[in-house]
């Protein structure tokens, strides 16, 4: 059964600190008819939504909500597009020697402490097979922009609102990104749609009822479990005692609104108003994929962390698939991305599109040590070293020269 009023106990005398003036001094409405129990981890409800149609129509936004919607940008022209690029010279990238992949071996087994160094010495090279391998990128920087009913507490700021002219278009709203190719968001008011209205939440009084007490006030006491007495220990013998806590009576002061059963709304912040108005977020978004061309037993993930020569590199609203490059697997890969990137981001307006192809050397060292015939790679311009195959190794803590 529900029962109104403060259950128990009343709260001390006067009015709740901040309330609005003329406000009852406790809550008066809807609440629990026992008290109930105390869970410290209660999070506060967050807010609701208005009720529908409490928001007046704007012209140009009159199907949005409070959820964000994705608005599709304007139409490309195709013929802004450039012509596509030239036949281009791609240089090649320089092979090292046998000193240089030993000593790069000598830095990869420093590198580990249970690697012996002296196969790296000694070790006799059969061959050194040098080749390329071939990193194509493509970024695709694009803008996307949503629109959504927003409010917040009226403290007095400024209110634009529609009687001061049309709102303009969610794409003619001016907005610029921090960088190129870096994400980012900013969120905007599209001018002339704010208004006023008295809060949905607490109706206009800057109060609602406790979310932890519900109404009433009070708690039942946590120590005591609301039976008033606690048990202790004293002389082997097991002993029960009136709660310090609560005194007996089982409940306690709610701490969140201070026995009164309201605390200040959680919407308005007792301000008992909202400015309501539309907001623009405008997102930037880099996307980015890759193919990697390498033909050898080095794994293809080990390209992506190390430098090379870049051969190719465009910066263009829109670019071309790269159809000179001497490795068709790369004008294949080339020309894949750039016909899924034109299609996948519909809800996007693309701003910039950049791709390069950068060659990262390749070269397979074959060795012979004692008994063992094997081989290990250096790749990229910091010469770091794949060896699977590594002779000498040791992870029991002996010592190895």
């Amino acid at each position: 059964m529900a029962t109104t009023g403060y259950g128990g106990g009343g709260p001390p005398a006067g009015a709740v600190p901040g309330a609005p003036p003329g406000a009852p001094a406790t809550y008066q409405g809807q609440m629990p008819a026992a008290d109930v129990k105390d869970d410290p981890n209660m999070k506060a409800p967050g807010p609701s939504a208005p009720p529908p149609g409490q928001l007046e129509s704007v012209g140009g936004y009159e199907n949005i909500g409070f959820n964000a919607s994705a608005l599709p940008p304007p139409s490309y022209d195709e013929s802004e597009r450039g012509a596509p690029p030239e036949n281009r010279e791609f240089k090649a990238v320089p092979t090292i020697t046998e000193e240089e992949a030993r000593e790069a071996l000598l830095s990869f087994v420093a590198e580990h402490c249970c690697y012996g160094k002296k196969a790296a010495q000694e070790m006799n090279y059969t061959d050194l097979k040098s080749t390329s391998a071939f990193h194509y990128t493509l970024e695709t920087f694009g803008e996307g922009r949503t629109t959504a009913w927003a409010y917040e507490p009226f403290i007095g700021q400024t209110i634009d609102v529609p009687q001061n002219g049309p709102a303009p278009g969610p794409w003619d709203i001016q907005a610029q990104p921090g960088a190129l190719f870096q994400n980012g968001k900013i969120e905007i008011e599209v001018p002339h749609t704010a208004g006023v209205k008295p809060c949905h939440e607490c109706l206009a009084t800057g109060r609602i009822r406790c979310f932890r007490c519900q109404g009433r006030g009070r708690l039942h006491c946590h120590s005591c479990n609301g039976s008033g007495r606690e048990s202790y220990y004293e002389d082997g013998e097991h002993r029960h005692r009136t709660c310090c806590h609560c005194d007996g009576s089982g409940r306690r002061r709610c701490y969140t609104c201070d026995g009164y059963g309201m605390i200040t709304c959680t919407v308005c912040d007792g301000r008992a108003s909202l400015k309501f108005y539309i907001k623009l977020t405008v997102l930037w978004t880099n996307h980015l994929e890759d193919h990697i061309v390498e033909r050898t037993a080095l794994p293809d993930e080990l390209i992506r962390g190390v430098s090379g020569q870049i051969s190719f590199e465009e910066t263009v609203p829109r670019v071309w698939p790269i159809v000179h490059f001497p490795d068709q697997e790369v004008n294949m890969a080339s020309k894949n991305l750039v016909t899924k990137h034109a299609s996948s981001y519909a809800n996007e307006r693309i701003l910039m599109q950049r791709h390069k192809v950068r060659i990262i050397p390749v070269t397979q060292a074959y060795y012979k040590w004692k008994d063992n015939d094997a081989n290990y790679f250096v790749y990229g311009f910091e010469k770091k070293v794949f060896a699977p195959d590594y002779p000498q190794k040791c992870c029991w803590g002996c010592s190895i020269q």
